[in-house]
């Protein structure tokens, strides 16, 4: 018989063991909602039908990093769980110093507490909201220079994720290398929309950071999937392995930062990764004060076999073919309908863009979250305000709109099938049809930093 290419990508696993969902009614969700301060990072689980809140430490684990959770070594310092941990890090990144965190906000803190001070000026494609928080604590100032396509939503481009070179050049020889302790490079760009850096683009940074001297670190968290657009849209890498182009994309860095409760796979970790030894151990001495000793750094040894053996499954062809094409999917239907979303579809999520889709509202009275807020109170979808709420206020109190105000639908891994999906569709198109109906909001109180998290608003009636 000749060879058979079915058009339907199916999920590569199959499922043992499932979680019930809470159907809720309506007025169950406003009632919810409104305990919450109307904000969703306050409801309760079990009040969400669809949580596409975050795609970090979400996901369902495999049958492989259960066994190695329960064969892992608890010692307290020297577990050989830290040693397949630290050779599967190495392998993939090529990095000497493999310095595990609870998560990737905490590998943040410990390099930037050891490298930022006041003045300092930190380049990035986009940095995100952790990310920023952590480089402004430290009194430096977190500067974006993503390419200008990525600042047009509807603009189809292969890497929109791309920092701008020239900006990047601008920017060193007006600010002094001395003052650049690091430029970052997201991977995927989570808050431009989840788009991919060519590897053009990790080249030519890195190129430019050894001209001037700088170091050069790449935010990893999803690592995989973007050495999966690699492939799929650079020429030179269609019949490359995933793990071989990640490994040439960490080869162009002098370290990463990694949250692995994204392509990690696993539901909390991380660690800071890098070869400059005299930093090593200034980083290692703040960890043992603020993570732990440094062969488990505020994970249990289960947590560092589940990583160890989820680095590896990231970089499955056969789950990324599938964890894209579920996001393009989504896109795609969207798109038919009208919807206005971040185009292409990135690699984690699909972003819905609420500022052209709420015109009527005001970025300083937030579309993104009246949007969010119409999806969960229509169909008890959780996702994630990404605009003037989340990027809006400045280090000196001040206000100003985001450059964009999306909502972010971060898929869980392995976790949702295909009906979800399509459930999820209809509510967005739903929304989408009562989108003259959606109010702006204010907000009642908020903390200075990362207000997102706790901040309590309310709707603003007419």
């Amino acid at each position: 018989m000749r060879d058979f290419q079915p058009k339907t990508i199916i999920e590569p696993f199959r499922i043992r063991s499932v979680e019930p969902i809470h159907f809720t009614t309506a007025a169950q969700r406003e009632a919810a909602l409104a305990a919450a301060g109307y904000n969703p990072f306050l409801l309760r689980a079990d009040d969400v039908l669809i949580d596409l809140l975050t795609d970090s430490g979400t996901g369902a684990m495999s049958s492989r990093q259960w066994a190695g959770m329960i064969a892992s070594d608890e010692s307290y310092a020297g577990a050989s769980s830290f040693y397949r941990f630290e050779a599967a890090v190495r392998d993939i990144t090529g990095f000497r110093h493999v310095i595990p965190a609870h998560q990737g906000r905490a590998a943040e803190n410990i390099l930037f507490t050891t490298i930022a001070k006041s003045g300092d000026v930190i380049p990035s494609n986009t940095h995100f909201d952790t990310t920023r928080a952590h480089v402004e604590h430290n009194g430096a100032e977190a500067r974006d220079l993503v390419i200008p396509e990525a600042r047009q939503p509807q603009l189809i481009h292969p890497f929109k994720g791309n920092m701008d070179i020239e900006a990047l050049e601008q920017t060193i020889q007006t600010v002094g290398a001395e003052r650049i302790p690091a430029i970052m490079l997201t991977v995927t760009n989570n808050s431009g929309g989840g788009q991919p850096v060519s590897m053009a683009n990790v080249r030519a940074v890195s190129q430019i950071a050894r001209r001037y001297g700088i170091p050069f670190y790449i935010d990893a968290c999803r690592f995989a999937e973007n050495a999966w657009f690699i492939k799929i849209r650079e020429e030179g890498y269609a019949d490359k392995q995933p793990i071989d182009i990640a490994r040439e994309m960490f080869s162009y860095a002098d370290g990463c930062t990694m949250s692995a409760k994204k392509d990690g796979m696993a539901n909390i970790g991380g660690f800071l990764a890098l070869n400059d030894d005299a930093l090593a151990v200034h980083c290692r001495n703040l960890e043992i004060l603020t993570e732990g000793f440094p062969t488990y750094g505020g994970m249990a040894g289960y947590d560092l076999e589940a990583i160890a053996q989820g680095l590896y499954e990231a970089l499955d062809e056969n789950y990324l073919r599938y964890r894209i094409r579920s996001i393009a999917y989504l896109g795609e239907r969207l798109v038919a309908a009208g919807v206005p979303i971040i185009q292409p579809t990135g690699g984690h999520a699909v972003y819905l863009d609420a500022r052209a889709m709420l015109p009527h509202i005001p970025p300083m009275q937030y579309p993104g979250w009246s949007l969010n807020n119409a999806l969960y109170l229509l169909g008890g979808v959780r996702g994630v305000e990404i605009g003037t709420v989340m990027f809006g206020l400045q280090p000196d109190g001040s206000e100003q709109p985001a450059r964009m105000d999306l909502v972010r639908l971060a898929f869980p891994r392995r976790t949702y099938a295909q009906s979800h999906v399509d459930y999820l569709a209809e509510v967005i198109i739903e929304v989408f049809a009562q989108r003259n109906s959606l109010p702006p909001y204010r907000i009642i109180s908020q903390a200075p930093v990362l207000r997102h998290f706790t901040v309590q608003l309310e709707p603003i009636r007419n």
